[in-house]
């Protein structure tokens, strides 16, 4: 299996990689290069492949049990490697942001694609009009929560003699976008209806992360369900299943409950859409999962959690002064929005294997290309020790890499993955 995903001939470079080449994730994979070993160029991220199989498995069982179907974001990852592993272990399509990211998707062999997002302007609906016309079996859908976007739509597509399947997006006030009332959505129903040969609404979504409560997402969630079943009820969706979609990273639990009595309707399809669960990470989202596994049942019967699966390695590069270090390590390198790496190892090269870092070394700042990590003064700590970091916000560290390392539990390399950011 490693062949199909990590293992491909397609040529990769850039940063995290030996001297030589040219190289390729095939080849990676035969070299075996070891990081403790300092075989390869520090910085570079990595991929746990025993993490990732573990929490691709972990949410096929979670959704299974409350019969959703998962289309995962995949402006996480923007790899197609990921994707098809997704695809591979049962994912229904995959979750896309905007429209030269579903180009570039399906240019690597995905077929169903949701935007989780308004296509506005005359550049991006060519964009998908061109993907439909080339491939008739391309399903794509959009989000829509205006009038005057649907009227858009409508003239483009209609003009192309094509139809562009879209979803009522429902969203709560002073957050991000999406419809906030009733006569908001009767103004958006009422322009599809107006373009019934070009606009097919296929069904309601919604984001609840703009919400940051429970209570709060709870209520979203259904004025969500309440708006497909009223819609459902009065004929209108163009399509059956019709779907209802929403879930990013953070509530996914709390919108399979809500959600979860259309699970098991002949005319819906559950379609949840978290992104960040396949690396997961040790911040924001390990706190997420936290309170899932302290009230979800169904994560409390599985037993066990995501593990992080997104990791950065680093050379200490400084010490300039007692208690502190510097680490070859900056915000070029990883996301720092949702709070600093973590060190998690350290290595001396030459010792037998890494060890765990100390819980009290952080990093306390970032530049550039330069973290300072804050140690205490007598630590045991060199230039030219290596530094292996947890992240938190898996989406801004892998939009700095051309490409990730996938290393096996003794951190030696068995292939790569390519992003298309």
């Amino acid at each position: 299996m490693r062949e199909k995903y990590f293992q491909s001939e397609a040529p990769i470079s850039g940063k995290g990689l030996p001297p030589g080449g040219p190289w390729t994730p095939a080849k990676a994979a035969i070299e075996g290069w070891s990081i403790p070993d300092e075989q390869i160029s520090l910085p570079v991220a990595v991929l746990s492949e025993s993490a990732l199989r573990h929490n691709l498995a972990w949410m096929r069982e979670f959704t299974g049990a409350y019969g959703c179907r998962l289309a995962p974001h995949g402006k996480t990852t923007m790899s197609p490697a990921l994707f098809r592993m997704q695809l591979d272990d049962g994912a229904w399509g995959i979750t896309l942001a905007t429209a030269p990211q579903a180009q570039a998707a399906h240019a690597h062999g995905m077929r169903r694609v949701l935007l989780a997002n308004q296509l506005v302007g005359r550049g991006n609906f060519d964009l998908i009009a061109d993907l439909q016309a080339r491939d008739p079996a391309f399903w794509f859908a959009c989000m829509v929560d205006s009038a005057d976007n649907v009227a858009a739509l409508g003239r483009h597509f209609g003009a192309r003699g094509q139809r562009i399947r879209v979803m009522l997006e429902v969203g709560a006030a002073g957050g991000r976008t999406g419809i906030r009332d009733e006569s908001q959505a009767r103004a958006v129903l009422d322009e599809i209806a107006r373009w019934p040969d070009a606009v097919a609404l296929v069904g309601v979504e919604v984001y609840e992360g703009v919400v940051k409560d429970e209570a709060g997402v709870r209520d979203l969630l259904r004025r969500t369900l309440a708006q497909w079943q009223a819609i459902d009820a009065a004929g209108g969706f163009a399509e059956t299943p019709a779907l209802l979609s929403g879930a990013g990273s953070a509530w996914f639990d709390v919108v399979a409950e809500e959600f979860a009595a259309l699970a098991a309707d002949p005319r819906a399809e559950v379609v949840l859409r978290p992104g960040c669960y396949l690396t997961h990470d040790v911040g924001i989202y390990r706190e997420a999962a936290e309170r899932i596994h302290a009230a979800n049942p169904v994560a409390q019967r599985m037993g066990r959690g995501l593990k992080p699966a997104l990791r950065l390695w680093a050379h200490v590069q400084s010490l300039p002064e007692p208690g502190r270090a510097i680490v070859g390590l900056g915000k070029r390198d990883a996301a720092f929005d949702a709070g600093f790496p973590l060190p998690a190892l350290h290595h001396r090269p030459g010792a037998p294997a890494p060890i765990d870092a100390p819980a009290h070394w952080r990093i306390v700042a970032m530049m550039d290309q330069h973290a300072f990590l804050q140690v205490e003064a007598g630590d045991d700590l060199k230039v030219g020790d290596l530094l292996c970091f947890d992240i938190s916000h898996p989406c801004l560290t892998f939009d700095k890499w051309r490409h990730l390392l996938v290393v096996d539990d003794a951190h030696r390399v068995v292939g790569a993955v390519d992003t298309l950011f």
